[in-house]
Formats: C-alpha cells, structure tokens, sequence
C-alpha cells in the first residue's frame, strides 16, 4: 500500500463526507494504493455514522471510535498502530488542510529520503491575536528548544515513512513534538513543505489559548526528556552531589570554627550558616534519591493502556 491517510476528528460531521471525496479524487487522479483511517476521539455528533457509511461505500475506509475523548496525540497513536502504507500522511479532519498536498508530500519521502516532512502554513487564515501571534511565539521556542528547524511545528499536515511511525509513541499532548520525537528517536532527515491553509468551512475549532500555554509546558517536558529521560541520575544525581558538597562544607566550617578559631562564641545551633548546612544536604539527598529512582523506574518496563477503542471498522 502507497499511502495511509490518518485522520482524528473530534465532533466533524458536517465535513467528513466532503474530505473524503476530496482525498479519494487525488488517489485515484495518482493511481495511489490508499487507506483512509478516521479516528474518532468521543464525538458526540453523528461523526460515526458518517465514517459507517462511508466505509460501506468505500472498503479503503477504516474506522477507530474511542470510547470518550482522550486527544489528539492518543487519537494519532492508534492510528499509527494501524497504519499500513508505506508512507502515512496525518491531516486534521476540518478542511483546512489540502488534499491536493498529498502527491508532493509523498515524493518527499519515498524519492527525497527524507523520514518526515512537516508542513508550513506560511499564509494562515486564523485570528491574528488568538492564533498566529501566539503561534510564532511558540514556534519560536520550540526551535530555539528543540533544535528542529522548522516553521510551524502544530500543523496537522504531515508525512512519515512507515518505520519513523512505527518507531515513536505519541503521549499526552505530544503530537506537537512528533518531529522532535523523531529526531531523538535517531531519524534525522527532517523536511518541510509550504502548504495551502483554508479557511474553516465548517463547525468552530476545538482548540482554545490554553494550547499554547499546554504547549510550553510540554516543550520543557519534552526537552528535558530528550537531554536526560534515559539518564535521570546524571541531572538529579549531580544536583544532589553539588548540594550535598556546598552542605557538607558548610559542616566542616562551622566545625573547624568552633573548635579551633572561636571555642567560646556561639553554639553551632545559633549560627544561621548550621541551617544552610542542613537543608542543603537534605535536599541533596532528596536529589540523589530521585535520580536513583528515575533509574528503577526507566528499568521496570510497564505497559500503560492510553486509551480505549469503543468501535472498529475494516480493522482487525
């Protein structure tokens, strides 16, 4: 199979029908070998009864329904699951993405080598102030954050060959991060491709300010997970070492001082430089402790259900 079209949808009834048309038309216009995989996040419209019905119609439609709203990077997580093409491209489900992308985007992986191409909504047709200003701004970060040069780091419109999704989990509210989550997970030919942006046809977008501010807090997540998610001790463990030494040579002034230098002054329990002393040690344990659990914890492989299929179709 050529392509798996990865589509999660939350509450998108009135568009479903036409998208679909609209991405069976460029296959067919490209002799491409397809599967479009809708993924449901709890929609409480008729969103499923129009991915049914268009699976009857069409048997290169496929279904997942979750049994409530988990989001969108648990949504992409099962799709890739799923996916069977060679190269899987995702696309939100509001018509704002293209298409007519699709080809293009192909050729940039299977004859341009690259593992994902991300793409640029360089002209967007969303509010200034909720939606483009706060976009660059955390564009901005994330590059600066990340080391990925790309633009536009939320656009729904992407590309993967088959192994890059196959090799990363999507969590939380990663999917913003999918890039950078390739990159750290060793595939590193990361492209990018301008993209016609549309206006919403249909419904009001489900997303709010509190994206970006989600966002940011993922990025630092993200960040430090890529620097020391697989080697916590070498962060809490160095922490806990240095405070630990400044308490430690707090001690051994105080004592030397009250031994030696001033036998007579006051007791070491008076001397505000005992309580730096002591809560620096402590929490240079609890540094120390903290990393050492990281380590049994990164060593103790547990499998976490993400998410719970309610309906299925063509899928087995």
């Amino acid at each position: 199979m050529n392509i798996s079209v990865v589509i999660p949808l939350l509450n998108e009834e009135d568009s479903l029908k036409e998208l679909h048309d609209w991405i069976v038309l460029v296959m067919q216009s490209n002799s491409f070998s397809y599967e479009i995989l809708f993924i449901d996040d709890g929609s409480t419209d008729t969103s499923w009864k129009v991915i049914t019905h268009l699976s009857e119609s069409n048997s290169n439609v496929k279904g997942i329904r979750f049994i409530k709203n988990f989001g969108k990077s648990q949504a992409l997580h099962a799709g890739f699951a799923k996916a069977e093409g060679d190269v899987i491209i995702t696309m939100d489900a509001d018509l704002q993405d293209n298409p007519e992308e699709i080809p293009e985007l192909y050729k940039m992986i299977i004859q341009d080598g690259n593992d994902l191409v991300s793409g640029w909504k360089k002209k967007r047709y969303d509010s200034v102030i909720s939606k483009n200003l706060p976009s660059k701004l955390f564009n901005w970060a994330a590059r600066r954050t990340s080391g990925v040069k790309l633009n536009d780091f939320n656009c729904g419109l992407k590309a993967y060959s088959n192994e890059v999704v196959k090799h990363i989990d999507v969590y939380g509210e990663m999917h913003r991060y999918i890039p950078v989550l390739a990159k750290n997970a060793g595939f590193s030919k990361i492209g990018e491709k301008v993209v016609k942006h549309q206006a919403r046809k249909y419904g009001k977008t489900k997303f709010g300010m509190n994206r970006f501010i989600n966002g940011f807090l993922d990025l630092i997540t993200i960040s430090f997970i890529s620097k020391f998610g697989r080697r916590p001790m070498h962060l809490f463990g160095s922490l806990g070492v240095i405070m630990f030494i400044i308490g430690f040579g707090f001690a051994f002034y105080l004592g030397i001082d009250k031994l030696f230098i001033n036998p007579e002054g006051r007791l070491i329990t008076e001397r505000p430089q005992f309580y730096i002393s002591l809560s620096t040690m402590i929490i240079g344990s609890q540094f120390f402790i903290a990393g050492f659990l990281g380590e049994l914890i990164l060593r103790s492989k547990r499998q976490q259900q993400r998410y719970f299929i309610k309906d299925q179709i063509n899928l087995v």
